[in-house]
């Protein structure tokens, strides 16, 4: 599950970098597209923004299912040393 937002932070922090790039490339070689800096510059932030969200969400998706695995394994162990504490 965490890999998903990983990919999605990846893929959102990529465009951000095209987006902020395009901040500095001259409005005569942008024929077709918005040739304001600032709308640029405002969505390269907005995407650099959903990016780090979406790897925060990534690092507690994956700290969470850490913490399940090692809690189901202990209780596996806790259980185990019962059955055997019984049949001793």
């Amino acid at each position: 599950m965490s890999r998903n937002f990983y990919m999605l932070a990846a893929t959102l922090g990529f465009f951000a970098l095209i987006s902020g790039a395009i901040t500095l490339v001259p409005s005569s070689f942008q024929p077709g597209l918005p040739a304001n800096g600032s709308l640029w510059r405002t969505l390269a932030m907005l995407l650099l923004l959903a990016a780090l969200a979406s790897a925060l969400i990534g690092v507690l998706s994956n700290l969470f299912e850490q913490v399940d695995r090692h809690s189901e394994q202990a209780r596996r162990a806790d259980r185990e040393r019962r059955r055997r504490n019984r049949r001793s």
